[in-house]
């Protein structure tokens, strides 16, 4: 399998019609909007994901393993989450190879219009959960977790 990391056009327009739903307010399927600060320059950058939620808890799988945010992500360690005009504070931790499988076995089910990127990239060679699984090696999965609110 080869994988690609580069994100199409077509994506790239796609992503920034997302942004800009979300940002009137407009929420559509499992979508959500994550805010990372940039790296580099701290300036913070949004992308639309698709959380996959497994017994309570929400992780994000990315089709473009060398994608920004992955790179952001692991850098900061923490952004938002955003659904509409709900926003919360979340930190991001970095699955393990070997708890991944467990995760994106889940993905084809949960997200499906989110499949056919995986196929594009050569990171799947079908829509099953298995091949997801299969997977585990080339897919970052990040955990989200809500960070605590500061009393005041």
């Amino acid at each position: 399998m080869t994988t690609h990391s580069a994100i199409s056009t077509r994506d790239r327009v796609r992503n920034r019609v997302v942004v800009l739903f979300h940002r009137v307010g407009l929420p559509f399927g499992p979508m959500q909007l994550l805010t990372l600060p940039g790296r580099r320059t701290g300036i913070p950058r949004t992308t639309p994901v698709a959380p996959v939620t497994i017994h309570g808890a929400t992780y994000i799988c990315q089709a473009y393993p060398h994608a920004d945010w992955v790179k952001n992500a692991r850098a900061a360690g923490r952004g938002t989450l955003t659904r509409g005009r709900e926003t919360r504070e979340v930190d991001l931790v970095e699955v393990p190879v070997g708890e991944r499988g467990v995760v994106l076995r889940e993905f084809p089910a949960q997200n499906p219009m989110g499949v056919g990127a995986f196929l594009r990239n050569g990171l799947v060679d079908e829509p099953t959960a298995d091949a997801f699984a299969a997977a585990a090696p080339a897919v970052p999965v990040f955990r989200v977790v809500a960070r605590a609110r500061p009393r005041g």
